[in-house]
């Protein structure tokens, strides 16, 4: 079953296009990586689907709604963890959660039992009472995704999940959320520079590049589709995407990126 698709989507800044005709099918319960270069449209696409940024043409629907004329109906299916911190440092971990709660409009009598559930699956029921400042980058991460998911969302859409983690972190956070996947059969999008993560991870990606997307198929397949036994991933995406030396991302988008990976960790 499709439960996300987009037909021609498109996103103009100006004179410049972001996301250029996008033709996309996802099936229910797969974990979908959308690969690329920093300026290729993938972070334009997720907040298009989100309903964070109207599309300038095509159209979108995510959970059998349409992003535009569906919004609110998109937003009370979908979970969404940000690359800028979303928990609040001068709460505790229970705070920030019930902050959500009552931001997703979950009964006042569901709460607790919802909030303690979400803790325990992350990991972090023993650490709840803590101020988040006081969180490693990595939990951090894990009570970002038990805040989008405190409301059973149909599709969690996470932007860079991993980044700036070391890479205990960076399973204990993909442990969590394949475990999301198993327990509620939620359907993961999400975008990664590492390309190790998407081949482990990955039931498919699309790899953009310019505001297209340049390839699509499971990670072996665009493995094997270079003729070259030993091709990996990262191959793959040299080879679509173009020239790393020529993808490097603008002031600003490297200034985030530093600060948000100097925060975490």
């Amino acid at each position: 079953m499709v439960i996300l698709e987009t037909d021609r989507l498109t996103r103009c800044f100006d004179d410049r296009v972001a996301v250029d005709a996008m033709t996309l099918a996802v099936e229910e319960g797969e974990i979908f990586g959308l690969l690329g270069p920093n300026g290729a449209g993938k972070s334009s696409t997720i907040k298009m689907l989100t309903t964070l940024l109207p599309p300038t043409s095509g159209t979108a629907r995510v959970a059998g709604f349409d992003v535009i004329r569906q919004a609110a109906d998109v937003r009370r299916n979908i979970g969404y963890v940000p690359q800028l911190l979303s928990a609040d440092g001068e709460l505790t971990g229970c705070e920030n959660l019930l902050l959500f709660a009552k931001l997703y409009d979950i009964p006042r009598r569901e709460r607790q039992v919802r909030i303690r559930e979400a803790l325990s699956f992350v990991g972090l029921l023993g650490s709840a009472d803590r101020l988040v400042q006081r969180y490693s980058g990595g939990m951090i991460r894990r009570l970002e995704i038990a805040q989008s998911m405190l409301h059973r969302p149909r599709v969690l859409f996470l932007d860079e999940p991993a980044g700036g983690l070391d890479p205990l972190a960076r399973q204990a956070v993909w442990d969590r959320i394949t475990q999301l996947r198993g327990a509620y059969h939620t359907t993961i999008l999400f975008t990664t520079h590492l390309m190790d993560e998407a081949d482990t991870w990955c039931s498919r990606v699309a790899i953009m590049h310019q505001g297209k997307v340049a390839a699509l198929g499971a990670p072996a397949d665009l493995r094997a589709s270079l003729g070259q036994a030993d091709a990996t991933l990262d191959d793959v995406f040299i080879h679509y995407a173009g020239s790393i030396l020529d993808s490097g991302a603008s002031y600003r988008e490297t200034a985030r990126e530093r600060r948000v990976a100097r925060r975490l960790g």
